[in-house]
């Protein structure tokens, strides 16, 4: 049942990312740093212990906090 549940997220996820269009930005770095910024983060999260239990959405989550900590920002583009 948690992995349907998770997947039903996950999905949902997707199919309202479809309906727009985001990206992430930095106020002071190009956005071709991202990527490397990204692995980072996620190399961190995925060194968490707490963690490793396989909950992609929490993963997701905790990478994309690291981010927000970092200064990038998501924002919709237009």
């Amino acid at each position: 049942m948690k992995v349907l549940c998770t997947t039903s997220v996950v999905l949902t996820l997707a199919f309202l990312m479809g309906c727009s269009s985001t990206e992430w930005v930095h106020p002071q770095k190009p956005s071709s740093e991202y990527g490397n910024e990204y692995s980072r983060c996620q190399g961190m999260v995925l060194g968490d212990p707490k963690l490793q239990q396989g909950d992609k959405l929490l993963v997701i989550n905790a990478t994309e906090r690291c981010m927000r900590e970092r200064g990038w920002r998501m924002i919709e583009r237009e």
